[in-house]
């Protein structure tokens, strides 16, 4: 049995959750998440928490019960509380602003960086360095700032560029000088 997909998913306050047709939707202050769940796994609601179980034994089934017990969590979380990544720019000339549902960027190149923000995340930046980019589906948040520090990675010698708040960069040593 999988110890993930074994575990109840707790219902948090203000989280309206519902299955119907193979499709598991949580409403909540933060907004709605929508999962599919997969062949081979049965989802019970309660009336405090969600149990995952498994319909049968094969490979798959048991492969997949943790992976959709955890996604429905992320579900439930998502539409009560929310998630948030940061990024920093770092560099000096390098901002960024939002204008409506843009978010441009001055980052070192000879134009501005215009990224569309899709619907259901919020972008905000702080200092014209620091980026917040929150929604319910964590999926999408992971995306779209994977995306914005895809525009211009940190550099491996001064580590100019997007980088997230948390990671660490090995810097390489530069050319000696004669």
């Amino acid at each position: 049995m999988s110890r993930i997909g074994k575990m109840p998913i707790p219902i948090a306050k203000g989280v309206k959750v519902k299955l119907e047709d193979g499709l598991f939707t949580a409403q909540g202050p933060k907004g709605t998440v929508s999962e599919k769940v997969l062949d081979g796994i049965e989802v019970e609601v309660g009336s405090a928490e969600i149990a995952v179980k498994r319909t049968n034994e094969s490979r798959t089934t048991r492969s997949l019960h943790g992976l959709v017990r955890s996604l429905l969590a992320n579900a439930v979380q998502g539409a009560a509380e929310g998630f948030t990544k940061r990024l920093d720019i770092v560099g000096v000339g390098y901002r960024g602003e939002v204008k409506g549902r843009e978010v441009h960027l001055a980052l070192g190149f000879s134009h501005p960086v215009i990224y569309a923000v899709p619907e259901g995340i919020d972008v905000e930046i702080e200092k014209n360095v620091n980026i917040s980019v929150s929604g319910a589906n964590r999926q999408q948040v992971g995306q779209v700032a994977a995306e914005l520090r895809g525009l211009r990675p940190p550099d491996a010698y001064k580590g100019k560029g997007i980088r997230y708040a948390d990671e660490q960069l090995r810097l390489k040593v530069g050319k000696t000088g004669a």
